[in-house]
């Protein structure tokens, strides 16, 4: 374990480890963009911390000692590791392609209509949708953000709401054109359609007080084969009801019942700095957003 506290401060021991590399104070005031003032002051307040002799100043030119030499090898190693380390994270990962988790119901139906603004004012970043029911984990190396429906508490991570939307149950009306009171125990009459992934139908009408199954079953398809078959009228569902309102302005579904507490489609990221790919995507995502609400 290491103790933190007894170690020279890190300006010193840069101060020194730049001495080494260049063998001239001068040279390494200017690696550091520091005066030559400021690099022996430096110095000679690490030989002060340590107690221990770096140089030998007995002789007309400035010569390290054996105890100097192997302070500068182990500086030499630990700071050229470090660099390493922050230039594969830093350069691998800001040209690695950004990478979106979202449900192929609000991908098919509201985010990849809106890329081509995106591929417009950022022609530089490359650019993966993930379309999946499935929570992936966002983490480094991974996914970078997801686009998840709820109430915006997930554990561990930070949440931002991009679309309020209510959950509505809808249906074709070659499937159900009557009267359109949510009539909950009539609704499970009728076939059913759910994304892969996500028991939204049997979720819906067990918040409403269902007693009953569902007499014609459920069938689950990935999320823009679920929405064309509603469209076709093999079914009713159960979705957001912002991946469907185009469909009710143009009189494809019909609205059979509505859930208007809050939820929504949420940006969810990790705590901590995002690299510039994320943030320029999270910034489109919000504007987006906005635009979508204002209408």
């Amino acid at each position: 374990m290491i103790d933190w506290m007894s170690l020279p401060p890190l300006a010193a021991l840069r101060a020194f480890a730049a001495y080494a590399e260049t063998g001239n104070i001068t040279k390494a005031g200017a690696r550091l963009n520091v005066s030559h003032a400021a690099v022996s002051q430096q110095i000679r307040a690490l030989e002060a911390h340590m107690g221990v002799a770096l140089f030998d100043r007995t002789g007309r030119r400035l010569r390290m000692t054996a105890e100097g030499e192997r302070l500068a090898r182990a500086l030499q190693q630990g700071f050229e590791g470090i660099a390493q380390t922050i230039d594969e994270m830093t350069g691998v990962e800001a040209e690695r392609p950004l990478l979106v988790s979202a449900t192929p119901t609000l991908a098919s139906a509201w985010l990849v209509p809106r890329l081509p603004d995106f591929r417009a004012k950022h022609p530089g970043i490359d650019l993966m949708i993930d379309a999946s029911a499935e929570v992936r984990e966002i983490g480094p190396g991974g996914v970078d953000l997801s686009i998840r429906y709820g109430n915006g508490e997930w554990r561990g991570l930070e949440t931002d709401l991009l679309l309020p939307s209510p959950v509505v149950v809808v249906g074709a009306a070659s499937l159900y054109n009557g009267p359109t009171p949510c009539e909950i125990e009539a609704l499970g009459e009728f076939p059913w359609l759910q994304e892969i992934g996500t028991n939204e139908a049997s979720a819906f009408l067990s918040r409403h007080g269902a007693s009953g199954e569902l007499t014609h079953g459920t069938t689950s398809l990935p999320g823009n084969m679920m929405l064309e078959a509603v469209r076709a009228g093999q079914g009713l569902a159960a979705v957001a009801l912002v991946t469907v309102e185009a469909d009710i302005a143009a009189g494809r579904l019909n609205i059979l019942c509505r859930d208007d507490r809050a939820q929504g489609y949420f940006i969810v990221t990790r705590p901590g700095v995002q690299r510039p790919p994320v943030r320029e995507f999270v910034r489109w995502l919000r504007r987006q957003g906005r635009q979508s609400v204002t209408k």
